[in-house]
């Protein structure tokens, strides 16, 4: 399932396109399994090919950082090489050294990511404080999320009632980014390049390309009734938090 480990499909989770990320050609893209004939030095070329990439979109992606060096400092840098290393443990089987690592990866950068979740290649998170995603969410390539993210179930009083090895948490396609404090709940499907704006909350399936916004604020200025704002500019803001 995973580019770094042999982990193995949820037996339930949707495939294609439309519900889950396209395994790109030669990228290793998230939900490409593992050649049969892979060797633990292939595992560790990927690996360490997936952790360049990672730094590289740092420098891409953030104007706040200007080189590699610098972009080594960035706690979600920190966090992603991280899960990388607890997810290929996780998928061997060592589940409580893949918790461990992911405990000091939250103390030390606020970003909680499950040893489980499949992320691809990159996954860009800007400033990672307060980012959660759980145990069977996929992360589709080319993704980026802001802050306070949060792709999540919908609770333990429902997730209980379902069959063993069903899928709780989203998949999140390729190119899709999410706005500062943006919630997926649930085992939805967000299409590849949609845009999940800032503080929008999403619980059902969002096609691919869609623009999903939250309202925008109501200025009340002194004296006067509130009015909502129609301004192009204000209307599309939560499309994320730049």
């Amino acid at each position: 399932m995973s580019l770094l480990s042999p982990t193995k499909p949820e037996p339930n989770q949707p495939s294609g396109p439309a519900s889950a990320p396209a395994p790109a050609t030669g990228s290793g893209a998230a939900g490409a399994a593992a050649p049969a004939s892979a060797t633990p030095a292939s595992a560790s070329l990927r690996l360490l090919s997936a952790l360049r990439e990672d730094l590289d979109v740092v420098v891409a992606r953030d104007p706040s950082v200007r080189s590699k060096k610098e972009a080594v400092l960035h706690p979600a840098l920190t966090a992603l090489w991280a899960h990388r290393i607890a997810h290929r443990l996780h998928g061997r089987g060592l589940r409580i050294p893949a918790r461990l690592l992911a405990r000091w990866a939250r103390r030390v950068t606020a970003v909680e990511i499950h040893p489980g979740a499949v992320l691809g290649r990159r996954v860009f998170i800007d400033h990672g404080a307060g980012v959660v995603i759980g145990e069977t969410a996929v992360v589709g390539d080319d993704v980026t999320m802001y802050h306070q993210v949060t792709l999540g179930a919908v609770g333990w009083w429902s997730d209980n009632k379902r069959p063993e090895g069903d899928r709780r948490h989203p998949v999140v396609g390729s190119g899709v980014v999410l706005g500062a404090n943006a919630t997926v709940l649930g085992p939805v499907t967000v299409g590849d390049r949609a845009v999940i704006g800032a503080q929008a909350l999403v619980n059902k399936d969002v096609p691919r390309g869609a623009r999903v916004l939250a309202p925008t604020a109501v200025i009340k200025e002194p004296g006067r009734r509130p009015e909502l704002m129609e301004d192009v500019f204000t209307v599309i803001a939560s499309a994320g938090s730049w």
